[in-house]
């Protein structure tokens, strides 16, 4: 275990409004500096992995990456490698770029089936033409809610080659991805701490669309430790992915985002939080980048909060 992890000061703030402090310092103790042993054939068993990485402009993106189970493994924990090679990477996903000139990246693997997730916050050690090389910092297991059950029947192994179109403006099939989404990651950034990305979940339309720029979903009650709230409480810049798993694209957003407290919340769309982020866009990238699959849609999470329109 990481002896010498401590929250940040953004982590520190938003632990202490949300009155959850305490909670957060019984559970750090999950955070370690390296993959525990069990997680390892985890991470070896995914085909889906969710990133989150800084640009040279300083915007940050969500990423997901695709690849046959083992294309992600660990040998003792302290080194991640992710096999894709250059024939395979999409130059149209910021990631690529973003990892030359900028080392921190988030990683979190998830299994949407079974709903188990597992975060990595590291270092890019190394880049080559067959893979990358990611230095652990810390990493720790996250909860099962939220997350809505899809199995994998069927996965092509992705060509590297896809199309895409840019924008700002949330119209036409950008918003209709948004507004039917029940599934995106959130990536975040601190100067110390590097980069981030965590699952956000919940029923069709919990994301909603205020105007042609800017879109709010709530904050569900979570792990208390609001690692990613922390980030965004010294760093509002922000990188949301969306996964289209019917028609198989990639809708990419980077923007700011800003943690709203106490709102008004009559239809309990927060779980009892109250709080909701809303998240203004910079810019959007949108890709038909995932590969060819057939998804078993299972169930949406129990623990869903009610969706008001």
């Amino acid at each position: 275990m990481r002896e010498h992890r401590q929250f940040h000061d953004g982590e520190r703030a938003v632990q202490r409004r949300a009155g959850e402090e305490a909670i957060a310092d019984h559970r750090i103790g999950l955070i370690h500096d390296s993959v525990i042993g069990g997680a390892r054939p985890f991470i070896a068993a995914q085909f889906m992995v969710a990133l989150g990485s800084v640009d040279p402009a300083g915007r940050v993106w969500a990423s997901i990456l695709f690849g046959k189970p083992g294309f992600a493994h660990t040998q003792d924990g302290s080194v991640i490698e992710i096999d894709i090679p250059a024939s395979r990477r999409d130059v149209d996903d910021p990631l690529w770029g973003n990892i030359q000139a900028n080392k921190p990246l988030g990683i979190l693997f998830i299994e949407l089936g079974s709903r188990r997730r597992y975060r990595v916050n590291g270092l890019v050690s190394r880049l080559d033409d067959e893979r990358i090389w990611i230095s652990v910092r810390e990493a720790f297991p996250n909860c099962p809610k939220y997350i809505q059950r899809r199995h994998l029947r069927s996965l092509d192994a992705p060509d590297g080659i896809s199309q895409s179109v840019t924008g700002s403006t949330l119209c036409g099939t950008v918003e209709d991805i948004v507004r039917s989404a029940d599934t995106f990651f959130l990536a975040s950034h601190h100067v110390a701490d590097g980069a981030d990305v965590s699952h956000r979940g919940g029923d069709r339309g919990f994301i909603h669309v205020v105007d042609k720029g800017t879109l709010r979903f709530p904050d569900y009650p979570g792990n208390s430790l609001y690692n990613t709230l922390g980030n965004l409480q010294v760093d509002p810049r922000a990188g949301i992915c969306i996964p289209d798993f019917v028609n198989g694209r990639l809708l990419q957003l980077t923007g700011t985002a800003s943690l709203e407290w106490d709102q008004i919340d009559p239809g309990d769309e927060s779980g009892g939080t109250r709080r909701f982020v809303t998240f203004t866009v910079g810019g959007w990238i949108l890709r038909d980048a995932m590969p060819k699959a057939a998804w078993e849609y299972g169930d949406s999470s129990p623990f869903n909060p009610p969706v008001v329109p």
